[in-house]
């Protein structure tokens, strides 16, 4: 029996020891098709830097001061608008989404409204920063994403905004209006995710571990052979989806550093029901789902919407989770009727 032990001991202490030490010596293969910013950035691009973050994104429906090509103002060498429309809206791309989740509805939108949509940090051609090298707050956290997303509508002089959020999307803006009521003009939530994501302590003190922490960016890069799957999984009909959507989901995956920002913001993650706050909203709030949405399931939609004092709430048939990439038409058809209902105009 002692030998059974001394050899149980034995192999315990050297499994434990490679556990310790395989994943500090383990060689990590380097991301492959990596190209820069630059090279994958579209001709309707834009960069701004926000709290020392240069964001990405698009803008449609504003006169730009003098300088359209770069969105400088002549006057103050900042993102300035002259608003020749009264209403703007900001869209809130969801996880693993960017930019490019809106671009069915973002010029029909600019019609009637200034339309800006950017990606949020860990997203689309956002810089991705490296937190050894960061001395600002987190730019993964949630925390971070309401200010990101106030001090973007300062750099464009903006005072108020509709908020159309998307998925995760959905949960920053309804953040934001708990945070920043005052910024927030109305709310278009978009098969919302009512959560908000921050570390546990048990959370904290794991990836705090070397092995997690080296190998964790790694694991992450998993959703690069997953992101067909899940967005077939996003849509009711996946048939719809042409091959230059799943290229356009694809391009963030050769930006630097994508991986280790996607880790990045996986360490920020745990569940907090935002509804338990649902009637501090003092703000129009519009509602939309797809009857067949299979990432947040249509029922929790209906049943949130049911929390939101005087919220509206749109069910589009034949539609899955993203209505504005799916169902554009329907999409829109939902958000300029709730529009012009509140004089959005």
């Amino acid at each position: 029996m002692k030998k059974i032990l001394k050899w149980v001991g034995i192999v315990l202490g050297t499994s434990l020891i490679l556990l310790l030490i395989l994943p500090l010596i383990i060689a990590i293969p380097p991301l492959d098709n990596i190209k820069t910013i630059e090279q994958l950035a579209d001709p309707d691009s834009r960069f701004i830097v926000v709290e020392g973050l240069k964001v990405h994104y698009k803008i449609q429906g504003g006169k730009l001061e003098a300088y359209p090509e770069t969105g400088l103002c002549a006057s103050c060498e900042t993102h300035c608008l002259d608003f020749t429309k009264q209403t703007a809206l900001i869209l809130l791309h969801g996880f693993g989404a960017s930019t490019f989740s809106w671009r069915e509805v973002i010029e029909p939108l600019a019609e009637d409204y200034v339309v800006l949509a950017y990606d949020r940090p860990a997203f689309g051609l956002t810089e991705r920063p490296l937190m050894e090298d960061w001395t600002g707050p987190n730019p993964y956290a949630m925390e971070f994403q309401d200010d990101l997303l106030v001090k973007l509508m300062d750099n464009f002089n903006l005072d108020q905004a509709v908020l159309v959020g998307n998925s995760m999307g959905g949960t920053v803006a309804f953040w934001t209006a708990l945070e920043h009521p005052e910024r927030v003009r109305a709310l278009i939530l978009v098969d919302p995710a009512f959560a908000i994501t921050r570390s546990t302590g048990f959370q904290k003190l794991l990836f705090q571990l070397p092995q997690v922490q080296r190998l964790g960016p790694w694991l992450v890069r998993s959703i690069s052979k997953q992101g067909d799957d899940i967005l077939r999984r996003a849509w009711h009909d996946p048939s719809k989806i042409g091959e230059d959507v799943y290229i356009g989901y694809r391009k963030p995956l050769q930006a630097p550093n994508w991986d280790i920002a996607l880790w990045e913001l996986t360490m920020t993650r745990s569940q907090i029901d935002l509804l338990t706050r649902a009637d501090e909203i003092r703000v129009p709030v519009l509602v939309i789902t797809g009857d067949d949405d299979r990432i947040v399931p249509t029922q929790e939609t209906i049943k949130a919407a049911e929390r939101i004092p005087n919220a509206k709430l749109v069910i589009i048939k034949n539609c899955g989770h993203v209505p504005q990439e799916e169902c554009p038409e329907a999409f829109l058809e939902a958000v300029n009727w709730f529009l012009d209902e509140m004089g959005g105009k």
